[in-house]
């Protein structure tokens, strides 16, 4: 899309609003597999790896958790305001110009 048109339609924050929530929820997933195969290794070596690896995603979710949070795009623990942010990206993405 267009940058003037994604400012005009406000689109703009919406696609990063967007990537950033698709990454939360990938490296959620990540967190989830790692723990699931760290309980299920063969050997302790192959355990250590996956419990690094395990930090290693949980970190990444705490840092993309926390940008969003200062964004504000995303507030877990206040149903209202996410409420509110949910309504306000249904609004833009219905007034985004189709193609």
């Amino acid at each position: 899309m267009n940058t003037l048109i994604e400012h005009l339609t406000g689109m703009h924050t919406l696609t990063d609003q967007v990537v950033a929530m698709d990454l939360l929820i990938s490296a959620k997933s990540g967190v989830r597999n790692y723990a699931m195969a760290a309980t299920e290794a063969g050997t302790p070596e192959v355990k250590e790896l996956l419990m690094r690896h395990l930090e290693e995603a949980i970190d990444m979710h705490e840092r993309i958790f926390a940008y969003m949070m200062e964004q504000g795009q995303y507030h877990p623990w206040n149903v209202n305001e996410q409420i509110e942010v949910d309504l306000k990206n249904s609004d833009t993405a219905l007034r985004a110009p189709t193609l």
